[in-house]
């Protein structure tokens, strides 16, 4: 993933701004974020590379920071929220865990909730810190680096 103000190439793909020049991850609309390629004004779609610029994009664009944070508090044990960023590694995480414990429950007719209750309850609270995280902008951008719109 490139910045999309200087157009360098992050170091990890969990960092915050570029080590380059500083700018927030998901600012700025001078490079594409793919390639790294200057990025025509105005455009919705990369030249070079064909990748979506998520500037006012059609069907793609912003997600909004407070529906993320609303499934992440309410649906947040089966990773609801981070599909919907984008997260697709944490969600899947999420729902399988979550899935897998509440069958296990219902197949052994709740017996075995006495032991899946902890792997539910863990679900559950992340998604409800991350829920936060989002709603207090601590999570501010979406896995493809756009930005949470309020």
């Amino acid at each position: 993933m490139y910045c999309k103000s200087c157009g360098s190439e992050y170091a990890s793909s969990e960092a915050a701004v570029c080590t380059q020049c500083g700018v927030q991850k998901g600012s700025g609309a001078a490079y594409c974020q793919n390639c790294g390629k200057p990025a025509q004004s105005g455009a919705v779609v990369c030249v070079s590379c064909g990748a979506s610029l998520g500037v006012g994009a059609v069907g793609g664009g912003a997600k909004s920071k407070l529906t993320a944070g609303l499934l992440g508090i309410f649906l947040g044990s089966f990773g609801i929220h981070n599909f919907y960023l984008g997260f697709k590694n944490k969600a899947l995480t999420q729902v399988l865990v979550s899935g897998i414990s509440h069958l296990i429950g219902i197949f052994t007719c709740g017996i075995g909730y006495a032991v899946t209750i902890f792997p539910i309850l863990g679900m559950a609270v992340w998604g409800l810190i991350e829920g936060i995280m989002i709603l207090t902008s601590k999570v501010e951008a979406d896995a493809d680096g756009n930005r949470l719109t309020d």
